[in-house]
């Protein structure tokens, strides 16, 4: 249920409104006359999905601020006490972005005043251990204060259910029903601070879910109890780690002492949280620009791994030194092979894989890592883009005991093992990446021989993402009719290949919930994924192949992506 926006009444309406604070209108009032900047900032609410909220800041409905971040408290405070009425609870987690904690603390004073005890983080902690606080404290919600690896001037609002994992669609469209109601700041209840702790509705935590939740990352690893692991080469394998001023520093930094790697150089311009990541152009560990600077040291060092989480620890972006001496960037999904074969070969070898091990990662996934899952006898399933459909799977598996959930990961860099969390974790994920080039460095190989020797054995698979930013009305509308256009008028032929399948999420497909997504596979099996990002102003064309050799494999790919991306950019 969407409200229907006048803007410049709306506009008008928070220019005096008593609720709205100082701050917002005067930049509000700066604006005046800016009517197209005031048209984005009012034509609609600041969408809730199933991922939250996510926005630039700044005053307006369409904003991350004070009242939509209180008004989207106030609408899952309503559905908590619906599902538990008079004993709810919610965790909250923030990152090291601009407001975060303040929009946090509103967040959880707003809980207290709707009678949901609030327990929130005396300090940046990272999402996925959110995820496992949900579980640990037996809350029936969490909320994580980040944008991700957005730029600088976004925040968001990360809504997750008592399993720990993030909203799913028709628990989001309860939310965001409940969210509808309130039409006025007015509406929004809000607690003070010393009434809220007073009363016990408001209780900082920290330290105690810190090492609970290290235990549970650390127990994760396949070499744990493993008595035949005398972690040889650990201590020597050289490693540089750039939190890139996020959440991750502290706990990645503990996760790989525990583990005995006692040689990890972390980045010093990038050690500390800078809402501004005045470091890099943006910090995302999936573009080799934010290694700039760890490239630097790695090269002083001769360090063989590097590893850069984002701000809010839950992707990872791995480079390893090669055999010649080369940094070598690795894929999402290159790392989830990696990950994959590791931890399966090390299971299976001490015959304790379980017999009906499950892995898990998405439609947008190379099909790299299912024939590595397939060469030990792995299950693998796949779901719709967002690791909230990966964390639905694993709870349900839990519930049934059909499957046991060995691996999880996205090509978007985000990847879990173990079932202590329900969304992907950079904690483990570098444990794991780390534990993997000691394990194959004592036997004399770089992960990129790893990842030659799992293409000799599967074949060449190669990947490629395309991106194109389209903000606002404008673009939105843009990307809503090249969605139609592709699916009424897609073309027969792409590449030299014929389109041998088209899948369309709108529609009902293998069970899986409904979604903006069109996969078209063609008839060598190669295949291109159209899709509109859910927590940016993107649109993401997703490509993969395979082939003979390398050669062959980047040949098809090129062509692949060039003839498809024509199409697009005609149409945009």
């Amino acid at each position: 249920m969407k409200r229907s926006y006048n803007y410049k009444e709306t506009y008008n309406q928070w220019i005096h409104d008593p609720a709205i604070d100082a701050t917002l209108k005067h930049e509000l009032v700066a604006i005046e006359g800016q009517d197209k900047e005031i048209e984005d900032r009012f034509y609609r609410d600041l969408e809730f999905g199933t991922g939250g909220l996510r926005g630039v800041m700044g005053a307006g409905t369409n904003r991350m601020n004070r009242y939509t971040v209180g008004r989207a408290a106030q609408g899952f405070a309503s559905y908590i006490n619906h599902v538990a009425p008079h004993r709810g609870s919610v965790v909250i987690a923030y990152d090291s972005r601009s407001q975060s904690y303040e929009f946090a603390l509103e967040t959880a004073l707003v809980m207290a005043a709707n009678q949901v005890r609030a327990y929130i983080f005396e300090s940046l902690r990272p999402t996925p251990e959110l995820s496992f606080a949900v579980r640990y404290l037996r809350a029936t919600a969490g909320i994580v204060i980040t944008a991700s690896h957005n730029p600088p001037e976004y925040n968001g609002f990360k809504a997750y259910g008592q399993d720990g994992g993030q909203l799913l669609p028709d628990v989001a469209e309860q939310v965001m029903r409940a969210i509808a109601l309130i039409s006025s700041p007015s509406q929004i209840l809000r607690m003070e601070r010393s009434v809220a702790e007073q009363a016990g509705k408001l209780v900082w935590i920290g330290s105690s879910i810190d090492q609970a939740y290290l235990d549970a990352v650390v127990s994760a690893s396949p070499n744990y109890g493993i008595v035949t692991d005398s972690r040889r080469g650990r201590e020597a394998l050289k490693i540089i780690y750039t939190p890139l001023h996020g959440a991750g520093n502290l706990l990645v930094r503990t996760a790989l002492a525990q583990a005995g790697f006692a040689d990890v150089f972390v980045v010093p311009e990038q050690e500390q949280p800078d809402a501004q990541f005045s470091t890099v152009a943006s910090p995302n560990p999936e573009e080799h620009a934010a290694f700039a600077i760890a490239l630097k040291y790695a090269e002083q060092h001769e360090a063989k791994l590097l590893l850069a989480t984002d701000p809010d620890c839950d992707r990872v972006g791995v480079v390893v030194r090669d055999g010649a001496g080369k940094y070598q960037f690795l894929t999402g999904n290159q790392t989830g092979a990696v990950i994959a074969e590791y931890i399966f070969s090390i299971l299976t070898g001490e015959g304790k894989m379980p017999v009906n091990a499950v892995m898990i990662n998405t439609i947008v996934s190379s099909d790299l890592g299912r024939a590595v899952a397939n060469h030990y006898g792995v299950k693998v399933m796949q779901t719709l883009t967002g690791f909230k459909y990966i964390g639905a799977k694993m709870t349900e598996f839990e519930k049934s005991g059909e499957y046991t959930f060995v691996l999880g990961y996205e090509e978007s860099y985000g990847y879990l093992v173990g079932d202590y969390a329900r969304d992907k974790d950079a904690v483990v994920a570098s444990l794991l990446v780390a534990e993997a080039a000691a394990y194959y460095q004592r036997q004399g190989l770089t992960l990129t021989d790893l990842l030659q020797q799992i293409y000799a054995r599967h074949g060449y698979y190669l990947e490629n993402l395309q991106a194109r930013t389209l903000k606002g009305k404008d673009g939105v509308a843009k990307m809503s009719t090249l969605m139609d256009n592709w699916r009424s008028n897609a073309p027969k032929h792409i590449a030299g290949q014929p389109v041998a399948q088209v899948f369309d999420y709108l529609q009902d497909i293998h069970f899986l919930p409904v979604e903006n997504v069109l996969k078209f596979v063609l008839q060598d099996g190669s295949w291109f994924c159209l899709r509109p990002s859910g927590t940016e102003p993107k649109m993401k064309m997703y490509f993969a192949v395979v082939g003979k050799s390398e050669a062959d494999a980047k040949l098809n790919l090129d062509q692949l992506v060039n003839d498809v991306m024509q199409l697009v950019d005609q149409a945009i």
